[in-house]
């Protein structure tokens, strides 16, 4: 087995890191859930093929416009928090602040805002590390969910400052929630599929100090 703090080790794990980011944004830009879910109203209007093509075409654009009710959970950052508690090494501050800014460009965000406090939110579970290798699970989801609230909060506090319309309450509060209650199954694949589990008490960290 790689010695988990060997160089070629770090390197490919900050490979995968990066890897799992551009494959997270790959599925999160599909449009998938770009249009409106009518979970508790049917559908009662004709399908497009059997009304007029330029009555479709109408329709086609209102439902572009509808609000949605759909949402997936934000799982980049809370890979990043689960890596960031257990393997610092693996996702070192220049490559989570490349990949949180790269999220923000590519899905169209004031670029930096939200890059900024979700690299403040790693970090900080960074230096808990010790602290959260000795509680229990139930400790860690509790610092997580504190922190993607404060993300969400302070992220509509600024934006609302700088005149950027924040996005819909009732979107915001659903990512919130789906991402917060996906936390275990993100940590379960951190650690069981991907190997990155937490340092023992006396690892060396790969700067040479005890953990």
């Amino acid at each position: 087995m790689m010695d988990e703090l060997s160089p070629l080790r770090l390197w490919l794990m900050r490979a995968a890191f990066l890897a799992l980011t551009v494959v997270l944004l790959f599925f999160h830009l599909l449009p998938l859930d770009t249009q409106p879910i009518a979970l508790f109203a049917p559908d009662l209007s004709p399908p497009l093929a059997t009304i007029d093509p330029a009555e479709a075409r109408l329709r086609a654009l209102l439902d572009q416009g509808s609000d949605r009710i759909w949402i997936a959970p934000d799982l980049l950052i809370a890979f990043a928090l689960a890596w960031s508690v257990r393997r610092p090494d693996y996702v070192p501050a220049l490559l989570l602040a490349v990949a949180f800014l790269l999220t923000d460009l590519l899905l169209q965000r004031p670029p930096g805002l939200w890059a900024l406090l979700a690299l403040l939110a790693c970090e900080n579970m960074k230096t808990r590390g010790r602290t959260l290798r000795d509680s229990t699970f139930g400790a860690e989801w509790l610092a997580v969910s504190v922190w993607l609230i404060a993300i969400l909060m302070l992220n509509r506090i600024v934006l609302s400052l700088l005149l950027v319309p924040p996005p819909q309450w009732s979107l915001s509060l659903f990512e919130l929630a789906v991402t917060i209650l996906t936390y275990p199954a993100v940590v379960f694949v951190t650690h069981a599929l991907m190997g990155v589990r937490k340092s023992a008490p006396g690892d060396l960290d790969s700067m040479g100090n005890r953990s």
